[in-house]
Formats: C-alpha cells, structure tokens, sequence
C-alpha cells in the first residue's frame, strides 16, 4: 500500500524516546571520551578538536539515516506507529578497540597516538567486512549456534567491559556503588523515577552531587576539582572533522594484531544488526536488511575517514523505544544534539562536571546484560558451552593483567622466565595460547561443544576443522597473522575433527540425549499456584 500522505516529524511520544536515547548516546560519548582521556592518554587537543567531532558527524549521520528510513516505511505503508531504528556506538566495540587493540598498542610503543592510528585502521577494516558481510551474514548466522556468538560477547563483556568498571565502583564506594543500585532498581527493579527521568540521567546526577559535596568536607570524591572545571573551558570552540587517512595508513603496520579481532567482531555485528532488524520487524517496522546491514558500514567507514576510532552499530531496543512513543522525530534530533555537543566542545565541560566512576555502573549493567543474554536467549542444555566461550576470554584478559604488571615493574614475562611464573601457579604460556584471538577461540569451542551437546557430531567436526584451519593462520590462539602459527594447537584440531567424525559414524547413545533431559526437566516442573 502507497500513501501520498506526508508522515508527522514529531509526535508527543517523540519526546520521551528522545530524552531516554539521547541520555544513552550522551553517557556513551561521556564513556568514550574519559577512555581516551584517562586510559589512551591521548592529549585534549586530539580528543575534543578531532575525535569527537568526527565520532559526533557519525553519529547524526547514522540516526538521520535510520530516521529517513522509517519515513520512508511510514509513507509506505501510510501507518502512524513507525519508529526508527536506534543506533550508536557501539558499546562493546569500545571497550574491546580501546583495552584489546589501542591501549596494547599505546604501551608497547610508548605513544597513545599510535593506539589511536591502530583504532582507526581497525575500524577501517571492519566497515568493510560490514559492507561485504551484509549479503553473507544470513549464512554465517544459519550455521552458528546463537550460544556461540553469544557466549564469546559475553565473555567480552565479564573480562574487557564489566571487570574494569566493577574495579572503579568499589575504589569509590560511596558513588560507584549507590549509583549502581540507583541503575540497578530502574533497569532490572522496574522502580520509577520523578516525572521518568532516565535512571542513567539519575545516576549520573546522583553521582555528580556526591562528588561535588565531598569536596565541601576535604574528602574530594570522585576527582572533582574547580581547576579541572575551569580547565576545561579551554576545550570551547568551533572543531569541525578533518580528513585522517594518513593515520589510517599509518595504523597497517600492526595489521596483524588488529585482524585478529576486526574479522570476527565484524562478523558478529552482521549477525548482532540482523537480530535487531528481526526484533524490529516482530514489533511491526520491517526494515530493508541489506540496506541497514551495510549501512553501519558506510557510516563508520566516513568517522573512521575522519578520525573516529569506533564502530557504529544498529542498538538493540527497538520495541522499547516504540512503546515509549518513539517515532521518527526522536532519532533525527538526537543527531542535531550530539553534533551541537561534539563540534563546540560542550563535552569537555561535561566530562569536567560528571566523575567518571558516576558512569562505570552503567557499563557495569551493559556487561552484565550481555552476560546474561548468552544464557537467556539460547537453550539451558547449551549453558556449558557458554562458559567454554568465556574461558579464552578469561585467559586473554589474566595475560593483560600480568602484561600490565610487569611492564609497570620495568620487565616482561621472557624476562622473568616463563619456568619461575609456572613454579609459582601462573601458566603465562597458557594463557598466551589460550588467550591468543579469544573472540574466534570462543566462537569455536562453544560450536564444537553445542553440536556435541547435541550429538551432531559432524557438525562439531566441521567447526573443529575449522579451528584447525583458523589457529594456523593465526585467527585462534596466536597474537600476529601468519603461516603455520601455532602448529601444534593446529594439528591438535584436526585430531579431535577426527574423533568427532569417528563418533559421527560409529558412536551410541548411552545417556539420555540432552534435549530429552531438559524437556523432562521441565515437565517435572510443578503447575504454579491458582
């Protein structure tokens, strides 16, 4: 059906969806300014004069795109209800970009810009697998067990998201954690707060009041100080993004390192906006999946072109929004915002004004929502295979910590020796294999161990080969791209893909298959009360 009648703009409902997202992209670029601020060290002249504006053009570039294209559906259709899809940076992305590729890059070469050049190659490579993965994703994601690629996410999340930010609440209790309980009662308690205020604008807020109260009483929670307020003031004034392809190239000699995470991560956002595209259609918007797929592509290729070391992703949340009120209006104007916010250094005095430990509950929650997504989405037979998934990441985050450790001591674990680290407990080696490209490690081990769960033994010899495959070109348990890296972890793949497809052939039943214990288990469940 085709209407020749013009879709409102703005509906009153448009207002709350707009102050709910836009305090979420607010928190978001809050959270990405103090990790280049405080973990990069990247100077403030980069920060607010390139990076910023450049993140802040893409951003209302992504939200004014999603929001023509729920016009588009609603002129189309000639219905009143539509509403654009929500979109952003992507959350997780900025925490495995900065702690897994920058900031390792940042240390090992003793210049932040260098991390920051690595971010930007990162993202390069990845708006292209964006690109191209739209028209490959619904085969990526009809092979892959969802507890798979939900369960490595998740392992992201405990190790690089939530462990960091938990750390920060409780060196700073009296605001780290009552503005986590404050988030806590909203997001999971269902509490409501005066007029609906957003429960991360009441957080923030809350935090932001400690804070600067402490100082009245000498204790000075938080960091809050009237010289870094004043400071910041001279972050003001008109930036606009420049072209950046020179550090872009200059990124590629540490492509080794990056494509070990930019392939799987970029697969994994096909799959991520595919299922927000299908939550999307289940609550009515039926979007063009080619043209959002490849779209965040576009549009995270144009910030990276400019400086902007993070990827932009379709948000998950649609429903949410739509049952706010939220239509077309709300994701347009929240674009306009974070230009005006970006591009005249408004969030230089932001960040002066709000403590970052005020924030790290927030991120604290979206670690543990992604967590327990991976358990809640996919079958309860399929939980050991999540853990299994969380297992690499695990090990890659131990290594950092004793990487970190002995590079703050002046020394490497070579030259301590990797026998003395055994002899006392720590199999640094280990966790160096184990850890080595953990986001495809996870991805693998988890398929290997759904399909056996399953007793689809020559599915899981099929991923395991494919382990094997991976781990030689330094995907899996390696740290550089490569021939022939890690050979024995190789060689080791095809043997259990030998074993599986033996038990493919020949193995029995001897217990009960896990689908039949699971549907007894929940036959066994008592009627509830009436």
């Amino acid at each position: 059906m085709t209407t020749s009648n013009k879709p409102k703009l703005w509906s009153p409902g448009d207002w709350n969806a707009f102050f709910g997202f836009g305090t979420n992209i607010l928190v978001n670029l809050l959270t990405l300014t103090a990790l280049l601020r405080f973990v990069l060290k990247l100077p403030d002249s980069l920060v607010f004069g390139r990076i910023l504006p450049a993140t802040g053009l893409m951003l209302c570039l992504s939200t004014i795109y999603y929001a023509w294209l729920a016009y588009k559906l609603a002129k189309k259709t000639g219905r009143t209800d539509v509403c654009a899809l929500p979109s952003g940076t992507s959350v997780p992305h900025m925490f495995v970009v900065t702690f897994v590729i920058m900031l390792p890059i940042a240390l090992k070469t003793g210049d932040p810009v260098k991390g920051w050049e690595a971010g930007l190659t990162w993202v390069f490579i990845q708006s292209f697998v964006l690109m191209i993965g739209g028209f490959v994703a619904p085969i990526i994601r009809k092979i892959t067990p969802r507890a798979a690629l939900l369960g490595t996410l998740a392992g992201v999340s405990i190790s690089f998201i939530s462990m960091a930010p938990a750390l920060n609440m409780f060196l700073t209790p009296m605001i780290g954690f009552v503005c986590f309980t404050i988030i806590l009662l909203s997001w999971f308690g269902g509490v409501r707060y005066f007029r609906g205020i957003p429960a991360g604008l009441v957080a923030i807020g809350v935090g932001s009041l400690i804070a600067w109260g402490s100082n009245a009483f000498g204790l000075n929670y938080g960091g809050m100080s009237l010289a870094k307020l004043s400071a910041s003031f001279s972050n003001f004034g008109f930036s606009v993004p420049i072209p950046a392809f020179d550090h872009i190239f200059s990124g590629f000699q540490f492509i080794g390192v990056i494509l070990i995470t930019a392939i799987p991560f970029g697969i994994y956002d096909l799959v991520e906006a595919l299922d927000n595209v299908e939550s999307a259609a289940v609550a009515g918007d039926s979007f063009p999946t080619t043209r959002v797929l490849t779209a965040d592509g576009v549009v995270s290729l144009i910030g990276c072109c400019l400086g902007n070391p993070f990827i932009n992703a379709v948000y998950i949340g649609h429903p949410g929004w739509k049952a706010m009120g939220g239509r077309i209006g709300y994701s347009a104007a929240t674009g306009v915002v974070v230009i005006l916010l970006s591009w005249f250094g408004i969030i230089s005095l932001m960040s002066s004004l709000i403590p970052v430990v005020a924030i790290s509950p927030i991120l604290l929650y979206i670690g543990m929502l992604i967590g327990a997504q991976a358990f809640q989405e996919t079958p309860r037979r399929h939980a050991p295979a999540i853990i299994l998934a969380l297992v690499p990441h695990l090990a890659a985050w131990g290594k950092t910590q004793i990487d970190n450790a002995l590079g703050a001591a002046g020394t490497n674990a070579a030259a301590v020796g990797l026998d003395k680290l055994g002899n006392n407990g720590v199999l640094y080696h280990g966790l160096d294999v184990l850890g080595g490209g953990s986001i495809v490690g996870g991805v693998i081990l988890a398929a290997v161990a759904v399909f056996i769960i399953d007793r689809k033994f020559a599915k899981a010899a099929g991923f395991a080969f494919a382990g094997a495959v991976l781990t030689f070109f330094g995907l899996m348990h390696g740290e550089k791209i490569g021939i022939g890296e890690s050979p024995v972890v190789a060689a080791s793949y095809v043997a259990v893909s030998i074993v599986l497809l033996g038990c493919a052939k020949f193995a029995t039943a001897t217990v009960t298959p896990a689908e039949e214990v699971e549907a007894d288990l929940i036959e066994e469940q008592p009627e509830p009360a009436t």
